[in-house]
C-alpha cells in the first residue's frame, strides 16, 4: 500500500451550498439548506476517510528496469526534424524478441522519471511515477527506450503543427507536414531515429503519420493492447500501437504489446475484453494471399478533397494482388462518408468530458491514475490560458453542447456508429479484409501564415479514411505502397475484430509488391522545424 497526498476536505459555507443549489435549479428554504448541509457533512466524513486510506500497489508502481539516467531536450542541431521532446536511454533485458531494437514513445505514454508533456507546455513539469504497461512489456522483451517523441498537443489534431514543442516536418519534404497526432513517432521511424515507435490513435493518429512518413503502422483492435498508463482522449476510442519500417517489426512488436493487463489478479484496463491475448503474428508474414478475398471499400476512394493519383496508386497494388490469385470484390458502406460529421459529438464531447474529469474519466472499471488526475486538474486550473487552440476550441464547443443539449448528440452519434460497425462487420464476414487508401490526400503543406481558424479547420481533414475504425473497433494497418511526387502513399488494410494476423499477411504481400519509400538523406533547412 502507498500513501497519497491530497488537499484537505473542507466544509463549505452555507452560501456556497446555496449557490450550488441555484446552479442546479433547486430552490431551498433556510430549513432545507440546513438539512442538506448536515447531509453534506456526513458525506464529507466519508470522503475524508477514503482519502486517509492507503492506496493499493500494483506491479505498475514498481519499475522493472531501474537504471534511469537523466534525460535531456535535444538541440535543433541534434534533432533537425524536431521529433524528440526528451532524449534518454532506458535499457531493457539482455535478450528477448526485441533485443537490440530501440523504441521511441509518443509523449502521452508514461515513462517513470521522465517528463510526460502530451505535447503541451501545460504539463511541461509533470513527471510520472509509473511506467505504462506497454513500456514494461517492451523493456522485458529486450528493447531500449531512447526517448519521448513530439506529438500534437493533447492529441487533438491530425496535422503536425499544433504542438507546443514545434512543428514536425515531413521527412520526405520538409515543406510539408508529417501528420499527427503521433507526428514525432512517424517521422522518427522514417528517419531511422528509432527502430520502433509507439503512437496513440483515436481518429487515425498512428496511421496518418505512418502513411505520410512512409512507414508501417497498426491501430490494433480496441482492447488488444492495454492502455494503462497512457493519457486518454475517450476510453471508447483510445488505442496504442506500433510503427516501424517493416511489417515484420510491427508484427513482432504487436506480439510483445498485446494481451490482457492483469496485475495482482486485477484487470487494470476496462477497454480490454476478458482473456484477450497475443498471437504469433510474425508467423502470418509468410502466408500466401491466394486464398484470401479482399473487399475494396469504394467510399474510401474518389473523395472530393482527395488526390486521384493516390487512388490510382492504391488500385494498382490491388490489381497486382488480384494478378497473384487474391479474390477482389467491390464493397460499399455509404455511411463511411459521414465520419467527419460524427467526430464533433463523438470526439469533442467525449474528449471534453475526459479533460473535465482530470484526464482519466469516470464510469469505468479497472485502475485509476490518481497521480495524473492531480497533475491535470492542478495545471489546467493554473495554466488555462496556455492550453493549445485545439484544446480551447474543443472545450468551448464540448461544454456548450453539453450544457445546452446534454449528451443527446453524443448518444445519437454512438448509435449511428453501431450501424456503421454492423455494415462493416457484415462485409468482413464474407471478406478476409477491406482495403482503401490510408489518407486520400498528400501531406499538407506547411504554412506558418495560416490563421488560427484555418489551422484548426484542417486538423481532421486527413481523418476521412481512418477515424471510422477507431469507433467501430476494427484493426487497421497502413503499409507504404508507392509514391506520388516523391511523397509516400499508404494502403490501409482493415480486418475483423482481433484478426490482426490477416492484416499482417496482406501487409507483407503489399510490401513484397512495392518498393519502400526512399528515406530522406538530408535534414531540413534551419527554419523548417520550430525549436
Amino acid at each position: 500500500m502507498t500513501g497519497d497526498t491530497y488537499p484537505n476536505v473542507h466544509r463549505p459555507s452555507p452560501e456556497r451550498v446555496a449557490a450550488i443549489a441555484d446552479d442546479l435549479g433547486l430552490e431551498l428554504n433556510d430549513e432545507e439548506l440546513a438539512d442538506y448541509l448536515a447531509v453534506l457533512d456526513g458525506a464529507l466524513d466519508d470522503v475524508r476517510r477514503v482519502m486517509e486510506l492507503p492506496s493499493p500497489e500494483f506491479p505498475i508502481h514498481r519499475r522493472t528496469h531501474t537504471d534511469r539516467p537523466p534525460g535531456h531536450a535535444p538541440s535543433g542541431e541534434d534533432d533537425p526534424f524536431n521529433v524528440w521532446i526528451t532524449r534518454c536511454t532506458v535499457e531493457g533485458d539482455d535478450d528477448g524478441p526485441l533485443a537490440g531494437r530501440t523504441v521511441g514513445l509518443k509523449d502521452n505514454i508514461a515513462l517513470a522519471a521522465y517528463p510526460m508533456t502530451c505535447g503541451s507546455r501545460v504539463l511541461r513539469d509533470y513527471v510520472p511515477r509509473i511506467d505504462a504497461t506497454v513500456v514494461t512489456r517492451l523493456l522485458d522483451a529486450g528493447a531500449t527506450v531512447t526517448g519521448k517523441l513530439n506529438m500534437e498537443a493533447f492529441a487533438w489534431s491530425g496535422s503536425s503543427d499544433i504542438s507546443d514543442y514545434g512543428t514536425v516536418p515531413n521527412p520526405h519534404d520538409p515543406a510539408r507536414l508529417a501528420g499527427g497526432s503521433s507526428s514525432g513517432s512517424g517521422a522518427a521511424v522514417a528517419l531511422g531515429e528509432c527502430d520502433v515507435a509507439l503512437g496513440g490513435d483515436q481518429g487515425g493518429s498512428i496511421r496518418i503519420p505512418a502513411s505520410w512518413c512512409g512507414v508501417v503502422g497498426l491501430k490494433p483492435t480496441t482492447g488488444l493492447v492495454p492502455y494503462t498508463g497512457i493519457f486518454p482522449l475517450d476510453p471508447t476510442i483510445d488505442h496504442v500501437g506500433p510503427m516501424a519500417r517493416s511489417v515484420e517489426d510491427v508484427a513482432l512488436a504487436t506480439e510483445v504489446l498485446a494481451g490482457e493487463d492483469v496485475q495482482n489478479g486485477v484487470r487494470m484496463d476496462a477497454r480490454q475484453p476478458r482473456g484477450v491475448s497475443a498471437a504469433p503474428y510474425a508467423d502470418a508474414l509468410d502466408e500466401g494471399v491466394e486464398d484470401l478475398t479482399i473487399g475494396v471499400l469504394e467510399e474510401g476512394f474518389d473523395w472530393p478533397a482527395g488526390d486521384p493519383r493516390i487512388d490510382e496508386t492504391v488500385r494498382g497494388v490491388i490489381d497486382d494482388l488480384a494478378a497473384r490469385g487474391t479474390t477482389v470484390e467491390s464493397v460499399s458502406v455509404d455511411f463511411h462518408r459521414e465520419i467527419l460529421t460524427l467526430l464533433t459529438p463523438l470526439e469533442i464531447q467525449g474528449g471534453t468530458r475526459t479533460m473535465e474529469e482530470g484526464g482519466v474519466g469516470t464510469h469505468h472499471t479497472g485502475w485509476y491514475w490518481t497521480d495524473l488526475v492531480d497533475a491535470v486538474e492542478s495545471r489546467t486550473r493554473s495554466r488555462t490560458d496556455e492550453l493549445p487552440p485545439t484544446a480551447k476550441g474543443s472545450l468551448l464547443v464540448g461544454t456548450y453542447l453539453a450544457e445546452t443539449y446534454g449528451i443527446e448528440f453524443y448518444a445519437k452519434a454512438k448509435n449511428l456508429v453501431l450501424e456503421l460497425e454492423r455494415q462493416l462487420t457484415a462485409h468482413l464476414d464474407r471478406c478476409d479484409a477491406l482495403v482503401m487508401p490510408t489518407i486520400p490526400m498528400l501531406p499538407f503543406e506547411r504554412d506558418d501564415s495560416l490563421s488560427r481558424t484555418e489551422r484548426l479547420g484542417r486538423i481532421v481533414e486527413n481523418h476521412r479514411n481512418t477515424a471510422t475504425f477507431d469507433h467501430t473497433h476494427h484493426p487497421a494497418l497502413t503499409v507504404p505502397c508507392g509514391s506520388v511526387d516523391g511523397l509516400p502513399v499508404g494502403l490501409q488494410v482493415v480486418g475483423s475484430h482481433f484478426d490482426e494476423a490477416t492484416l499482417f499477411t496482406v501487409g507483407a504481400a503489399v510490401e513484397r509488391l512495392t518498393e519502400s519509400p526512399t528515406l530522406p538523406v538530408s535534414p531540413p533547412a534551419p527554419d523548417a522545424a520550430d525549436g
